[in-house]
């Protein structure tokens, strides 16, 4: 596709040398050519090893916002997918679990903050690894403005059904999300272990209690069923069968981005090239799981001839409506898990974003101020400025203008249709780079049945959200959705412009795309080979 020249690593790959002080270990991949010493400095980076496996998976888990997805993105896809949605949430499992294993082994190679664009630098291109970079640049930062905007209408929906006060009014959203950035910007200025150690805490509790209410919610049950899991219960009106089903996946994917959120804390992370492997697979295949199980439970409970109606249900807070039916009381329980997970979800996109803008500083594909790093808290606290301002100039505006709940909409399907196609390109990457740069560790299954698999789950999402009506099971979706594909062409084109402005005055900013920056004092990691 491109034809810019290979670039000088690209015929440069030698096996991992091994340290002699450490027999059976291997000295780390370390960049190609000198990098200056302002980034080279310990002094000067992020906190090296300074979380482990659990802040990370859980970096992963909280990212996908297992609460505020089950309330929020996955219902979204009611209205397309009906009392099939259980099905699309299958469809978007197996895809998201394909590319999660795929990242793994991607990582246990290329440790980076760069994560997904340094994977595409090196198995396909570093004009693709920019144009991935471009596209986790506009999409990240999308995470906590959506966020945002959920825990406004659950806060301010809440408060006005249930007390009288001069703030509790649905119309007050805009007071919450703003509470919310500030509580992440606050989080992420203080360090990526404070911030991480918090968001277990709260993806533990979020997960108890949707876990606990959907169990109830089977129990109670009129008629279990898997007819769910069948296309025969997608009947809604003008997306009946596949039709629907797709156009429903977009939302239950958008439930799943997330679990590659660890692969840019590689170098804040100990043993990055286990760490990061295993929390992307454990949680795509987890919460994948515990999504089954709580959409399952709610479409069994509803109704699944009423499930194009479910996402209207009690104001818009359906599972409220349902916890207040099956709890009683307990009803605020799944009320502050919801709040709970949207500050963890915020926190964690926020995380993601600022790693991945401190990557692209760090080799100047944007200003290079994003590399500041605070003395004593060793977070990108410029980046973190530059997210809180992102996540309100998105969230408050289209909020004003489309209200909160279609503008969510509108900001979710838009991240679905680029990540998706970053999923896609991670997953032709793997294949090119096993195929090419390491043939002698290349596995049929899974460099090869895995990653395309996980292609063919994507693409009918893709076009579904950017209105490419490429097959006959591809709708146009409604509402403020509709103007996806507009809105991620022009991001692309931009993306594409700026890219051949780079290759005409500045070409090595693109090649340092597939740069590895990871620095270990002591010289030493585990190989990358057992799991």
């Amino acid at each position: 596709m491109f034809a810019f020249g290979t670039p000088r690593w690209q015929n440069t790959w030698q096996p991992l040398p091994v340290s002699p002080s450490s027999p059976g270990r291997c000295l780390l991949d370390t960049v190609t050519g000198p990098v200056s010493p302002e980034h080279r400095d310990p002094a000067t980076g992020l906190a090296r090893e300074a979380i482990g496996l659990r802040e990370v998976l859980f970096q992963s888990i909280t990212h996908m916002a297992p609460a505020a997805a089950v309330a929020f993105s996955i219902i979204a896809g009611a209205q397309y997918a009906g009392g099939a949605l259980p099905l699309a949430v299958l469809i978007a499992l197996v895809g998201c679990v394909c590319v999660a294993f795929t990242i793994g082994e991607f990582a246990r190679y290329l440790p980076s903050a760069g994560g997904m664009y340094t994977y595409s630098a090196r198995g396909l291109h570093p004009a693709v690894g920019f144009l991935v970079a471009w596209g986790y640049a506009f999409v990240e930062p999308l995470v906590a403005p959506v966020l945002y905007l959920i825990f406004g209408i659950v806060m301010a929906g809440t408060l006005a059904s249930e007390f009288s006060c001069s703030i509790c009014r649905a119309d007050q959203w805009w007071i919450w999300s703003t509470v919310a950035a500030l509580l992440v910007f606050v989080l992420g200025y203080l360090g990526i272990q404070i911030s991480t150690r918090a968001g277990t805490l709260l993806g533990l509790f979020e997960i108890a209690v949707f876990g606990a209410v959907s169990l109830w919610l089977i129990a109670k049950a009129d008629h279990n069923t898997f007819k769910v899991f069948t296309t025969s219960a997608a009947t809604a009106e003008g997306f009946s069968g596949l039709r629907g089903v797709f156009a429903g996946s977009i939302y239950t994917i958008l439930a799943f981005i997330g679990f590659e959120a660890a692969a840019p804390l590689a170098e804040e992370a100990r043993d990055p090239r286990r760490t990061i492997r295993r929390a992307v697979i454990y949680s795509a295949v987890g919460i994948g799981a515990f999504y089954v199980l709580t959409t399952y439970a709610a479409t069994v409970f509803f109704g699944p001839s009423k499930m194009p109606g479910f996402a209207g249900f009690n104001n818009g807070d359906p599972w409220t409506g349902l916890a207040k039916i099956v709890w009683g009381g307990a009803w605020v329980l799944v009320f502050l898990a919801i709040l709970n997970s949207a500050v963890a979800n915020s926190n964690a996109g926020a995380n993601a974003t600022t790693r991945t803008w401190y990557a692209m500083g760090r080799i100047r594909l944007i200003p290079p101020v994003f590399t500041r790093i605070h003395p004593l808290w060793r977070s990108p606290y410029i980046a973190v400025f530059g997210q809180l301002i992102v996540g309100l100039g998105v969230a408050l505006p289209l909020g004003f203008l489309f209200q909160p709940l279609p503008a969510f909409i509108l900001i979710a399907t838009m991240a679905t249709a680029v990540i998706v196609l970053i999923y896609i390109t991670v997953n032709l990457a793997a294949i090119r780079f096993f195929l090419t740069q390491h043939r002698d560790q290349f596995n049929p299954v899974r460099h090869l049945v895995v990653p395309l698999i996980g292609i063919a789950f994507f693409v009918p999402a893709f076009l579904t959200a950017m209105g490419i009506r490429a097959f006959s099971f591809v709708v146009r979706l409604s509402g403020p959705a509709r103007f996806t594909g507009l809105v991620v062409g022009i991001w692309l084109l931009l993306g594409v412009l700026y890219l051949l402005y780079l290759y005409v005055r500045q070409s090595e900013r693109v090649a340092n795309t597939g740069r590895i920056f990871v620095d270990e004092p002591h010289g030493a990691v585990e190989a990358p080979g057992a799991t």
